[in-house]
């Protein structure tokens, strides 16, 4: 599962969490503190949360600097999902001890709410990680190189695999793209598979020359089975399975090469 609806499930995770915090915390100071007005509980939950959010993704930017400053407007592309969670905690909960410094009664209910947030997250966080380990295994479809040399999804089993689902007339598809021949020259170990939905050979070949990229492993699917088998709501939407052919990660939306390199590093073990 990578979506619901149009909205990424990490995205809808997160602002589930966000809605459950918000609920608990409301819910407890109306409980714990019958004077004060619950409200205030809650929206100190999303200035925490916002605040949480900017620090989360400033630490993010500053851990892989070398790849954001190659690119600098690739910080902007948030939806890269490229945050330093323990940062943004951090920021929130000393956000909420200097907001609550005045009125500790508040302190309470919206530490609840946070705790309540948290587990929420870990454990949505935790359910996706064991769909995606139940997920069907790299499929074996019947792709087409750009020279109509027909290839097998499967055939690149035996060493980390990302599965990259695009169309040349998708925006954030042409933004990711030099990011995608970047990483196949840093990780020479796992194959970089684009595939092409809906598309001609002469369409994606068109794209490629006019943007001068170099991409080893682009493949045709002109009709869009791989979008079809993985249930891939969007373009871009990129699919990490490892040396066996199990989806470890998938992320639909534009990514960058500071994302990229850390879902390689954090998904796939030296040994693949």
């Amino acid at each position: 599962m990578t979506s619901i609806g149009p909205f990424s499930i990490s995205v809808v995770i997160v602002f589930a969490a966000a809605l459950i915090a918000w609920l608990v915390a409301r819910g407890v100071a109306k409980r714990l503190v019958p004077d004060a007005p619950h409200a205030a509980a809650g929206g100190m939950i999303f200035d925490a949360l916002l605040l949480g959010l900017l620090f989360a993704r400033l630490a993010y930017v500053a851990q892989w600097w070398r790849e954001y400053s190659a690119t600098p407007m690739a910080v902007l592309a948030i939806g890269d999902g490229g945050y330093s969670w323990w940062a943004g905690m951090l920021a929130a909960l000393a956000f909420i001890g200097w907001r609550t410094r005045a009125n500790r009664a508040l302190r309470r209910p919206v530490l609840a709410g946070v705790l309540a947030g948290l587990l929420a997250w870990a454990g949505a966080g935790g359910v996706l990680d064991q769909l995606q380990r139940r997920a069907p295994p790299l499929p074996a479809l019947q792709l087409t190189a750009l020279d109509g040399q027909p290839i097998d999804l499967s055939s690149y089993r035996g060493r980390p695999v990302v599965l990259n689902l695009w169309a040349s007339w998708c925006p954030p598809c042409r933004r990711e793209m030099p990011a995608f021949e970047q990483a196949q020259r840093a990780f020479p170990d796992v194959a970089f598979v684009m595939a092409n939905q809906g598309e001609s050979a002469q369409q994606a070949l068109a794209f490629l020359q006019a943007e001068g990229l170099s991409l080893k492993d682009v493949l045709l699917d002109p009709a869009s089975q791989a979008m079809q088998t993985l249930r891939a709501r969007g373009l871009p939407t990129t699919f990490f399975f490892d040396a066996q052919g199990r989806l470890v990660h998938a992320h639909m939306g534009e990514l960058t090469m500071a994302t990229l390199s850390n879902t390689i590093a954090s998904r796939f073990t030296p040994s693949q």
